[in-house]
């Protein structure tokens, strides 16, 4: 492994398909399960900088900063509207990753009521001068790169998702990911695929695009119609981290592969299971049971599995239904020969 500091270049390859931050998700089980199957580069969940300071001990905030060994390496996101305090936490898990980790992440892109009220998150994109100073400090503070994730800006009437990558680009900030919705849309309504060609055309650091990429056709398609460097995928990627694999092949090789078969989508999903028990024991039971759902998304008799795994308490009572469904899934290949 490099002992010097990856560059960006590095980092995000040409035309890298990278697997964005989600809370509550992008934990290292998943995370690796992705970068198995061809994700270029992997986000862990969003880190609170203040959570860091104030409760260094703090098991929910050092378990997301866990990097499975199958990763090799991960970018870590933060989020927080304290200059100093994310400039010394930043520095803080770039000295206790090492070459674990391959940037720091500024979330300044989070929409969500909570993290806004206290101007964090993509209330930042209303204060460009503090947003400027937070990266700013953290790029001085940080011997790793550091890159910034935001929004086409607060609501439809102050987009300055443009502006904003360049006053990122002006303080050191390594790359850009820019999520081409308003926090007003939250997730709801089209991402600005135009807007994110905009940004791409304004800066000369690489910048990685995402919003609606639900498939390796839309990764394409996004590479195609804005230029991007790089293209994030996050909701896309939930039961289906086949995706990466499927964006590579039509990216490098022109070629199309078969979805994966219900059977291999049961297979990745027990070890999923296994290395979340693994990682969190009988506390992944509730995170396991929405990854499974997505897995299962879909299938033959997913709806009644559903209905079980929702009163499931055991990791092996998920494993044992998911055991018992995989053999009924074999049953029906065997008799028609369709699965």
């Amino acid at each position: 492994m490099p002992q010097q500091p990856r560059t960006i270049e590095e980092i995000l390859p040409k035309k890298a398909v990278v697997l964005g931050p989600m809370a509550g998700i992008t934990d290292a089980p998943f995370r690796a399960i992705c970068k198995k199957l061809g994700a270029s580069l992997t986000y862990t969940e969003m880190v609170s900088a203040k959570g860091l300071h104030y409760n260094p001990q703090s098991r929910v905030s050092n378990s997301l900063l866990t990097v499975a060994d199958q990763e090799e390496y991960c970018a870590v996101q933060l989020f927080g509207a304290e200059t100093e305090i994310l400039a010394e936490q930043a520095a803080g898990v770039v000295e206790r990753l090492g070459t674990q980790l391959a940037l720091i992440d500024i979330n300044m892109g989070c929409p969500v009521k909570k993290v806004v009220s206290k101007g964090e998150g993509c209330a930042l994109m209303c204060d460009p001068d503090l947003a400027a100073r937070i990266a700013g400090s953290v790029v001085g503070a940080c011997k790793v790169p550091v890159t910034v994730k935001f929004r086409s800006g607060w609501d439809a009437s102050s987009i300055n998702a443009v502006d904003f990558a360049r006053l990122m680009e002006s303080v050191g900030v390594a790359a850009v990911t820019v999520h081409a919705r308003t926090r007003g849309q939250f997730y709801q309504g089209h991402a600005d695929w135009n807007l994110i060609a905009e940004v791409k055309q304004a800066v000369r650091i690489p910048v990685v695009g995402s919003g609606d990429v639900f498939s390796a056709d839309d990764v394409v398609a996004m590479f195609e119609r804005t230029g991007v460097d790089a293209v994030m995928v996050a909701r896309g990627a939930r039961g289906n981290p086949w995706l990466f694999r499927e964006a590579r092949s039509l990216l490098d090789f022109a070629e199309r592969l078969d979805p994966p078969s219900p059977l291999e989508r049961v297979d990745v999903a027990r070890e999923h299971v296994a290395s979340a028990v693994r990682a969190a024991g009988d506390a992944a039971v509730l995170r396991m049971r929405k990854h499974v759902a997505w897995y299962i998304f879909g299938l033959p008799g997913a709806r009644q599995l559903r209905h079980e795994l929702n009163v499931v308490k055991s990791p092996l009572d998920i494993d044992r239904l998911l055991l018992e469904y995989r053999a009924s899934l074999a049953n029906q290949a065997q008799r028609g020969r369709g699965l």
